[in-house]
Parts: C-alpha cells; sequence; structure tokens
C-alpha cells in the first residue's frame, strides 16, 4: 500500500501535537476515571478527539471520584440496603467504572491486537508489602471486571515482585506501579519475564498477555529539586528539572536493552508482548516549567504516556512534539544524575523515600475513600450529617 502525505495532512499533523504524538508511536492514556465521565460522554469524546487509546486509575483517582459521590447516589444506595461491607461497596464502584470504560475502549482494544484500548485497576494498596495477598487480589479483581482488556496494577515493591512474576504467569496482563528507580525497572522487567515464562510452561498462550511498566517522573523532579535549592549553589540550581528527564532516558536504555537479550528472543518466538515503559506522573509540579515538559521530552516508539486531563489539553493546545527526545540523550542522562550524586545528592536515597512515600500515599487516599463510603453506607451522607 502507497502512503500519500498532501501539504493538507503535514499542516493537520502539526496542528494537532496529540497526533503527531501517536505517529511517533507513543500510546496517549488518561490518568483519570469516574462515573460522571462515563455517563457524561466526556471519556468517548477524548477517545474520539484527544487521540486517547487508554486509561489508567489509582486509589487517588477514586478516592475524589467516589469521594464527591457524583454519579454514585444510586448504587451506594443499594448497597447500603445489601449490608454490604465498606470494602464490598467499593470494589463493585471501582470494578464497574472500570468495566464500563473498558467497554468504551473495546474497538481500540481490538483494532491495536491487545497493545491499547486498556484500563488499569490497583490492587488494594494496603496490600503493597504482602505477596500472595497481592496475588489473590489480582485474580479476583481480574475476575470482577471481567473484561480481556483490564491491566491489574501492582506495585513495584519488593513483595510486589514476585506477585508481578505469579500474576503474568496466570495470564493476567499487568500494569507495574510506583517505578521510581534504575534498579528497580530491572527487577520488575525481569519478574515479567519470569511470569512469562511460567505461563509458557503452562501452555498458556503468550500473545493474550501484555504489560506495561510505570515509570514516575515529575515526583523525581519535586524530590531533588528541592534538595537542589537547598544547597542553592551556581551549579545545583543549574542542574534543577533535569534529574526525572535523565532517570526516565536511563529507564528506557535499560528497556532495549532487556529486550533483545537471548532471554528475551526466545519468548519473542513464542509471540510474546514486550512489557512497554509507560511515562506516569507526567504533570508538570513546578510552574516555573513548561506544563508540557514531560511529554514533550519523553517522545519514544513504543512507549505509553498516561496524563491528567489538564497535561492532555496543555499538549493539544501548544505541545512541541518535534520528534525521538529519548533514544540519543543517554551519555548527557548519566551525566546529569552523576552530576547531582557529585552535589551530594543521594539518588538511592531518594529513590526510597519516593516509594516509600508513593505506598503511603496511597493508602492513604484508599482509607479516605473508605471512610467516605462508610458513612454514605450509614446514611450520614458524605458531610456526616
Amino acid at each position: 500500500m502507497i502512503t500519500v502525505t498532501t501539504e493538507a495532512t503535514v499542516t493537520a499533523t502539526v496542528a494537532d501535537p496529540l497526533r503527531r504524538l501517536c505517529d511517533l508511536g507513543v500510546s496517549i492514556w488518561l490518568d483519570d476515571l469516574s462515573r460522571e465521565r462515563i455517563t457524561s460522554g466526556s471519556l468517548a469524546k477524548l477517545i474520539e478527539s484527544r487521540h486517547v487509546v487508554g486509561v489508567t486509575t489509582n486509589p487517588s483517582i477514586f478516592q475524589a471520584a467516589i469521594g464527591s459521590t457524583v454519579g454514585y447516589e444510586e448504587q451506594l444506595a443499594d448497597l447500603a440496603v445489601r449490608g454490604v461491607t465498606v470494602d464490598e461497596a467499593v470494589r463493585m464502584m471501582t470494578t464497574a467504572d472500570v468495566r464500563a470504560a473498558a467497554d468504551l475502549l473495546r474497538p481500540v482494544y481490538d483494532a491495536t491486537a491487545g497493545r491499547d484500548g486498556r484500563v488499569s485497576i490497583e490492587v488494594d494498596p494496603r496490600l503493597a508489602h504482602d505477596t500472595a495477598a497481592t496475588v489473590a487480589e489480582a485474580k479476583q479483581l481480574a475476575w470482577l471486571v471481567d473484561r480481556p482488556n483490564v491491566l491489574i496494577k501492582i506495585p513495584a515493591t519488593k513483595a510486589g515482585l514476585p506477585a508481578i512474576t505469579e500474576v503474568v504467569g496466570l495470564g493476567i496482563s499487568v500494569n507495574v506501579t510506583l517505578i521510581f528507580s534504575l534498579e528497580r525497572y530491572g527487577d520488575v522487567m525481569h519478574a515479567y519475564l519470569a511470569g512469562l515464562e511460567k505461563a509458557q510452561a503452562a501452555g498458556l498462550d503468550l500473545a493474550a498477555v501484555h504489560s506495561v511498566a510505570s515509570f514516575f517522573v515529575s515526583r523525581v523532579d519535586a524530590e531533588i529539586d528541592k534538595r537542589l535549592t537547598r544547597l542553592g549553589t551556581p551549579e545545583a540550581l543549574a542542574l534543577k528539572g533535569r534529574a526525572a528527564l535523565a532517570n526516565a532516558r536511563l529507564a528506557h536504555e535499560a528497556y532495549e536493552e532487556v529486550f533483545t537479550d537471548s532471554r528475551w528472543t526466545a519468548l519473542a518466538g513464542a509471540r510474546a508482548n514486550k512489557q512497554r515503559p509507560l511515562w506516569a506522573s507526567t504533570g508538570v509540579k513546578d510552574p516555573a516549567y513548561k506544563d508540557t515538559l514531560y511529554v514533550d521530552e519523553l517522545v519514544a516508539p513504543g512507549t505509553v504516556n498516561t496524563m491528567p486531563e489538564a497535561t492532555l489539553d496543555a499538549v493539544a493546545d501548544h505541545g512541541a512534539v518535534r520528534g525521538d527526545t529519548v533514544t540519543g540523550g543517554y551519555a548527557q542522562a548519566r551525566a546529569d544524575l552523576a552530576a547531582v550524586e557529585a552535589l551530594g545528592v543521594s539518588y538511592d536515597e531518594v529513590v526510597r523515600l519516593l516509594e516509600d512515600e508513593g505506598v503511603a500515599k496511597f493508602e492513604a487516599a484508599w482509607q479516605d475513600l473508605l471512610d467516605t463510603v462508610t458513612k454514605s453506607l450509614n446514611g450520614k451522607g458524605v458531610d456526616g450529617e
């Protein structure tokens, strides 16, 4: 087939940075979900007009959505009449939303042979340090959602690593979340490969198993920039806003190395899918930085960028998507992280802190959600009155 590129096509692509992003091989996923977004047609519109081909959720997103109770009133009333536990109520509401979003994205899933059209739902964050419970929860969530295009999110904690292997080995597709360090990212990729090997040994179809690895971006800058600001020297201040991009680019280099080695080659021969890097936490936290920074500067084919709607809108309006901004920057990325270390800012200390904080923040959001739903089930409303 011959593709004819016209002047009108080029003009339209330049005028639509999100389309340009897709053309460069980046999958655009929305980092948000709510009942109202589904029923109002908002999600369907983003799929149609903003090139959104996937959705990610987390405990904080559901806390904001269900905590408002908007759109959930009838289901909450029914759950209260049934006398269900708060944990069951929360799971009934979250899985219903994920199931509905998965149905909206099913045409994308079919058109991309399962690569996109995915919706993620996370295991209970309180289980982050319990391997067996994480595996059991992942199986339960896959059963409850009951859609082929669901991804079960498992945190990249030490206890999460064997859970990834076990769940993938059962043929369940996984989104590994809360990855901050290059070392842990390597562990995640090898846990995925071990899971594929288990699935293969069990006679499962590897082509049906997909995975992404959610490498968090903006939080790295937020923490390292804070330390560089405290140092206050010209050398320190010149490095602000560079560590997160450097970290992500080196993660992509590690991805390229793992998914070209002999272990992967053997699995690829059995129709296995690569575990794609997913850039998470791409909303800019420092207003001094361009609001599309973590999109414009992390363009590479075969990656996913999951964005909150504000970032999605910003990219659509003024994103500077100019081509691959990752694969040529590995040497500079190493130099940037080395320069940060040379100033006494410990990379290992920062990434350990961010993982611990990430788990704690999701646990706190989940508990807030449970508390809100408990009040609703008891007939007290969201304000406890």
